[in-house]
């Protein structure tokens, strides 16, 4: 099997059941037993033995080659051999201990996941159903006019219609408005030291002649 389709089906199958921390190296340079180390995380055992199973079957699916299977037992790190690619799934606590990426992480590839991405995709369009196209409303079928409608209808026109009544003004709208008072002119300003002539009132000069008639007349010289 092609090394680049043997990796995509591992990588597929570790996310199939919710691998962690996927890393893929490529190891041609390093060594001539196998050339992909794919290594994972597992947060249990049961999820580590999960993986593996999951990667075995889907590479024996397409035709691929199973050589061995290690470590199902215990489950805290399961390798499966493919013959050219090598896959460890690890514990997070075993990973962090044995540190495979410093061993053969010289050279990393990429997963390739925007192309898994795009393939599910275009196989879930493929299984929906076509949208069956939109129904159009029906038109309306013509009514027809019966002697009925139409004695109903001239008997509307007939009918008198209402006047609307003109409004009525009331008394207190009628009333004009007093008209607007106008200010009072200004007294004219009168220097200060100047006498000022004064009209006398009636009152004033009947005072004055009692005033003069009172008094004692003087006697002529003698």
């Amino acid at each position: 099997m092609d090394i680049k389709k043997l990796q995509a089906l591992a990588v597929d199958a570790l996310e199939d059941v919710k691998a962690q921390d996927i890393q893929l190296f490529d190891t041609v340079h390093l060594t001539s037993l196998f050339d992909r180390v794919l290594i994972a995380s597992g947060t249990s055992n049961r999820q580590t033995k999960a993986l593996a199973a999951s990667v075995r079957d889907k590479v024996k699916e397409a035709g691929g080659e199973i050589v061995s299977v290690e470590g199902e037992a215990t489950g805290e790190w399961v390798l499966v051999d493919l013959g050219d690619m090598v896959v460890h799934i690890m514990q997070p606590a075993i990973r962090a201990y044995y540190r495979l990426e410093e061993i053969w992480g010289d050279k990393p590839v990429k997963l390739g996941a925007a192309k898994r991405t795009t393939k599910k995709v275009s196989e879930d369009a493929e299984d929906k159903p076509k949208r069956a196209p939109r129904k159009t409303a029906a038109k309306a079928a013509p009514v027809e006019v019966t002697h009925d409608m139409m004695a109903i209808q001239t008997t509307l026109d007939d009918e008198p219609k209402k006047t609307r009544k003109p409004r009525t003004v009331k008394a207190a709208d009628a009333e004009a408005k007093p008209a607007r008072k106008t200010a009072a002119p200004k007294a004219a300003k009168v220097p200060t030291g100047a006498r000022v002539k004064v009209a006398a009132t009636k009152t004033a000069t009947a005072s004055a002649k009692e005033a003069a008639a009172k008094r004692p007349r003087k006697k002529a010289a003698e």
